[in-house]
């Protein structure tokens, strides 16, 4: 098993939330939305993100228009529905779930392990258990 498949697949999994949550803060160009991305180490490759893009068009969560450029070719412009706010709001709650979850479960291990090293420092060599 490799470790890099493993966060490249975590990555992609949290990346449709996290689209969406830049796109709800308003009109967003697509070369901006991948700027953000890859500065929050979330996008390995650009085209990761034209295929997403496009299902969460295709699910009306997402608009987009077209803007004239002065210097250039028009530029597509991203906006949230209100379906798609709607999703966003749902995806928040499984986030925070899923938040709590995974610190009960690393807590958990955590303490597990600080109260395994403790009690075997109270153990003198050639004690038992």
């Amino acid at each position: 098993m490799n470790v890099a498949n493993t966060q490249i697949q975590m990555r992609k999994g949290i990346l449709e939330y996290c689209v969406l949550h830049i796109i709800s803060r308003g009109e967003v160009y697509t070369s901006d939305l991948i700027e953000e991305l890859t500065q929050a180490e979330l996008i390995v490759v650009e085209g990761t993100l034209y295929p997403l893009l496009n299902r969460l068009k295709s699910a009306s969560l997402v608009e987009y228009r077209w803007v004239e450029s002065e210097s250039g070719p028009p530029r597509k412009y991203y906006s949230i529905t209100t379906l798609g706010s709607t999703f966003l709001h749902t995806l928040e709650e499984t986030w925070k779930s899923l938040v709590k979850s995974t610190q009960l479960i690393t807590q958990t291990h955590l303490e597990k392990k600080t109260t395994d090293s403790s009690s075997q420092e109270d153990i003198t060599p050639g004690e038992k258990e």
